[in-house]
């Protein structure tokens, strides 16, 4: 691809739109795990879950959103990014079947991310549409799509958008290797026993979404956020875009205001808006770990 090819390419993604409408945020969390940052949490102890962060993280985030706020499970579609999925678990019945040892069905079971989303399911009595994402695109971006697609079905109210991110193993290095088609995107920078989960509640806007969030109009993306932007730039893939988003959607809920969230230059970004009155910005808010 050539300079100028290269640009207009650029310019062509700051000006796209994502959203067909806005999106109103009902509650945000996050959980992590022996990254060494400030809030680590010891994993939730999940049934039929073992040795992995994945699952216990994904579970703890999208529980902090629905409890925080509550509704109707058979109205409720739940969408769940990551790039690799749960690697460790993988790793682990590789190494146990190479080895020549007996097949573990739970370590299987667990492999595949859809497995988290049946237990959420369960315990929350969600009936609603349930996707696993995985991209080396931002993943704000395709979770905040695949929410306004879903929104357009009229028995679907609300949607939970779940990102989980776990730490550099080797076969994860190997995965993001081989996606991004041998151009080096590096595994993430984390303890290979390390795990970042996000959660984002979305729904329509109007009562009960005190912030709301839709696509911006075009940007500066010289690497700089521009005025009153705020940027998540990180490698293709990271989830740490949907950090970003909670962080401010936590920021609007105090100071008001509007926020445009800048993922990364090459990807289009969002506005976030306080659209309820002052008294919506003292709601007890989600006390997740970041």
């Amino acid at each position: 691809m050539t300079p100028t090819e290269n640009t207009t390419t650029t310019a062509e993604n700051t000006r796209k739109t994502v959203l067909r409408s806005s999106l109103g945020i009902l509650s945000t969390a996050t959980a992590t795990h022996g990254t060494g940052r400030n809030g680590d949490i010891p994993l939730p102890r999940l049934p039929g879950f073992v040795e992995s962060a994945f699952s216990p993280l994904a579970y703890e985030a999208a529980r902090l959103c629905l409890t925080e706020r509550p509704g109707d499970g058979s109205r409720t579609a739940v969408a769940l990014a990551s790039t690799a999925g749960d690697t460790t678990t993988a790793d682990l019945a590789s190494r146990r079947m190479v080895s020549g040892r007996v097949h573990n069905p739970l370590l299987f079971m667990q492999a595949t991310p859809n497995s988290v989303l049946g237990y959420l399911s369960r315990e929350f009595r969600i009936t609603g549409q349930m996707f696993s994402l995985s991209t080396l695109d931002n993943p704000v971006t395709e979770l905040l799509s695949m929410a306004d697609l879903l929104l357009e079905d009229p028995e679907v109210d609300r949607v939970l958008a779940l990102g989980v991110e776990l730490g550099g193993s080797e076969r994860l290095a190997a995965v993001y290797e081989e996606l991004a088609d041998g151009h080096g995107h590096p595994a993430p920078a984390l303890p290979a026993d390390a795990g970042l989960a996000a959660a984002v509640l979305l729904g329509r806007p109007g009562t009960g979404t005190p912030v709301s969030v839709r696509s911006a109009e075009a940007y500066e993306s010289d690497g700089d956020t521009g005025a009153g932007g705020t940027g998540t730039h990180s490698r293709p893939g990271s989830i740490q875009s949907l950090f970003g988003l909670v962080g401010l959607h936590r920021r609007l809920l105090r100071e008001g205001g509007s926020h445009v969230l800048v993922t990364d230059p090459r990807a289009p970004a969002f506005t976030l808006t306080v659209t309820a009155d002052t008294d919506a910005r003292n709601e007890t808010e989600t006390h997740a770990h970041q």
